[in-house]
């Protein structure tokens, strides 16, 4: 399924390896902590355990100095397996490498060895109630006082929050500076005095990922809390690491459309209906070839995708439009997949209804379809 020139032998031993630990640690937890909303804490100091967090992170701070493609395996065994909602990814390949890339060297050798052994679990504070996709527009402001910065506001929809030791916050250090005046700040959340997080926010999928609120009330961060060390670069910080979160939710649209046809068709050619198997009828022949074709063409965009990241050439463009052209067309085939399913595909437990109600937020995440587009036509 993966046709590219870095993809080697060794992914594929690591993905034995993902396979076991989502089949003995995770799977029999599934329907507990999807109705708890969030996953044990227990689980990360597993996966911290078992190799599979922050896989890209250098041998000097304890990661296995990796690559994209160790993301991409996590993203498709949980998705194979039922479980796409998993936030290892968030934790591992977006936080992470916003410390190890653009941190000081106290700051990195503070968080990454311990985010390596699941000791610490990171969330990112971006997205705010009156802001969503505008990043210029957040209000969270940090103010300098001595040797602090006070942190006041709030944010919405953070995932990994309920569990998080750590979260990258956005903020405005200069509110009258645009978006050279907006810088991310390190928060230990363990005795963070003004720091509340608020509720475990109820969605229609991704159950098992906890998406809260959090308060800002006057927060003190000692000054060497700023990532960096410098204000005024967080903006930029967060435009440059966007292409991969986008490329990462591409990844699990794809996979999430490759599960839904293999689903269906097995389906189609086990159920009967007027005397004939299912996929011996014409309509549901075609609708299943229009699937296969969709998921097809997906994964071969997003080989492309990773070969060009792996390159060092995909940009914000070409992060925008695999992210967009993905998550919609993974939407299009879990809706037709799940239509074939007739009325056990609206069960709510039913896999092809979990994967439908999941799918959904890859048009929103990550920046929306419409943000997408406007990105795309304005760089035309």
């Amino acid at each position: 399924m993966i046709d590219s020139p870095y993809y080697t032998h060794e992914h594929e031993i690591f993905r034995e390896g993902v396979r076991r630990f989502l089949a003995q640690e995770c799977l029999p937890h599934r329907k507990e902590w999807q109705a708890a909303l969030k996953t044990s804490r227990e689980l990360w100091n597993k996966a911290g355990e078992a190799g599979l967090l922050c896989t890209k992170v250098s041998p000097d701070y304890g990661g296995a100095g990796g690559d994209i493609f160790h993301c991409l395996i996590v993203m498709e065994e949980q998705t194979r397996a039922h479980f796409g909602e998993l936030a290892f990814y968030l934790h591992s390949d977006i936080i992470a490498p916003y410390i190890e890339l653009y941190g000081t060297s106290e700051q990195r050798e503070r968080y990454l060895p311990k985010m390596v052994t699941g000791e610490i679990v990171a969330a990112i504070a971006m997205t705010e109630p009156g802001a969503g996709s505008d990043l210029q527009a957040i209000t969270t402001r940090a103010r300098r006082e001595g040797g602090d910065y006070v942190l006041d506001g709030a944010k919405t929809f953070i995932s990994n929050a309920q569990n998080a030791d750590l979260i990258v916050v956005a903020a405005k250090t200069d509110t009258g500076a645009g978006a050279k005046g907006i810088s991310l700040f390190l928060l230990e959340t363990a005795n963070a005095e003004g720091f509340a997080l608020g509720r475990n926010l109820r969605k229609i999928g991704v159950k098992a990922q906890d998406t809260s609120e959090l308060f800002f009330d006057r927060v003190r961060l000692p000054a060497d809390r700023l990532l960096g060390g410098v204000e005024g670069r967080g903006f930029y910080q967060l435009m440059d690491r966007l292409p991969e979160e986008r490329l990462i939710m591409a990844m699990s649209a794809v996979a999430t459309m490759e599960s839904a046809v293999d689903e269906t068709v097995a389906h189609a050619r086990a159920r009967r209906t007027f005397g004939k198997a299912l996929i011996e009828h014409q309509h549901v022949r075609l609708e299943l070839a229009r699937c296969r074709t969709l998921a097809t063409i997906a994964r071969a965009y997003l080989n492309r995708a990773l070969d060009l990241f792996m390159e060092g050439r995909l940009d914000a463009r070409a992060g925008a439009m695999v992210k967009y052209w993905t998550t919609e067309s993974c939407c299009k085939v879990t809706d037709a997949c799940l239509q074939l399913f007739g009325g056990y595909g609206y069960m709510k437990d039913y896999p092809i209804a979990i994967r439908w109600a999941d799918a959904r937020l890859g048009r929103i995440a990550g920046g929306a379809t419409e943000v997408m587009k406007d990105l795309i036509g304005r760089s035309l």
